[in-house]
């Protein structure tokens, strides 16, 4: 019986939000352990990344999403859209000492240009003559 390999390959389509979310994740961890004092994160941050982690795998621009910041679509309820506000203002400054590379790269994707939301589907358009 012959083994069967599988190549691993990096899909580029994801690369832009796995960096956000381990921007998310480190913003959350230092927030945390600046403010409640947990090296793992507490349950009330852990309930923030899992929530973050959710809205990022959903979201409708999949990888071509800009920071949520500047995006036309808010699709975090607004408690917890409070409660991110607060982290990312706490902590982005903080990044670029930090975690450098997270941080410039994260202040490089804010100049991406905003891109529209996707039509939906089975809704036609009027036809303009």
């Amino acid at each position: 019986m012959s083994e069967q390999f599988i190549e691993f390959t990096t899909d580029k389509q994801f690369i832009r939000r796995v960096r956000e979310l381990k921007t998310i994740r480190v913003m959350i961890d230092m927030y945390c352990a600046r403010h409640h004092g947990g090296t793992p994160l507490c349950a009330d941050c852990a309930d923030l990344f899992d929530y973050a982690q959710r809205r990022l795998q959903r979201c409708v621009f999949g990888d071509a999403k800009p920071n949520c910041a500047k995006c036309v679509v808010h699709c975090y309820n607004q408690d917890m859209r409070e409660r991110i506000r607060v982290v990312m203002r706490w902590a982005g400054p903080r990044m670029l000492l930090r975690h450098p590379v997270l941080g410039i790269k994260h202040l490089l994707a804010d100049r991406r240009p905003v891109p529209l939301l996707p039509a939906k589907r089975g809704v036609k358009t009027p036809d303009t003559d």
